[in-house]
């Protein structure tokens, strides 16, 4: 229903503002508004995307929970489009999710709204594993020890005799 409204109302404001702002100062300073803001929008969303994508990588980098980052990045990636979007109001809405105070009270209310499961990162190799490395693929060890240092998968042993000859891959043409 929300989108509905939105799919809606967005084209008759912009509509109204067109005309408002045309009417006060004319058709061509009316459009090179509209192009100016959106050349200016771009390289705001391109530096501020930068930043976002810095952050999360150093979120990342120390195991932190990387859900605020994601979010500001999802909010600057949603202002991009609406300041790419030809008018006034989709221009200054994307203009206010590049500030990041707003960005941080629009991730508030959108916390309050949604309910999170679980969340868990990191992992690596721990001390679980197989005895004998010739088991790891087994079929009767496949999924038997499950665990975070656990890594399923599968694999093929190698004639030490008669290696395979190299260059005949088979994606290379000779």
């Amino acid at each position: 229903m929300w989108i509905f409204l939105a799919f809606l109302l967005v084209p008759i404001i912009e509509i109204g503002l067109f005309i408002q702002v045309g009417g006060l100062i004319g058709l061509w300073p009316t459009l090179a508004i509209v192009v100016l803001t959106a050349i200016i929008g771009t390289s705001l969303v391109r530096s501020q995307g930068a930043q976002a994508m810095a952050e999360l990588r150093r979120s990342m980098a120390e195991l932190n929970d990387p859900s605020r980052p994601l979010a500001h990045g999802a909010l600057i990636l949603l202002a991009g489009a609406l300041l790419l979007t030809p008018g006034f109001f989709t221009d200054a809405c994307g203009l206010l999710l590049l500030i990041p105070a707003v960005r941080d009270w629009v991730t508030g209310q959108l916390a309050k709204r949604v309910k999170m499961q679980s969340f868990q990162m990191g992992g690596g190799m721990g001390s679980q594993g197989f005895d004998d490395p010739r088991d790891f693929g087994s079929a009767q060890n496949r999924g038997a020890k499950q665990g975070p240092g656990v890594i399923d998968g599968e694999f093929e042993e190698i004639d030490s005799e008669n290696p395979p000859r190299p260059g005949n891959s088979g994606w290379t043409r000779h």
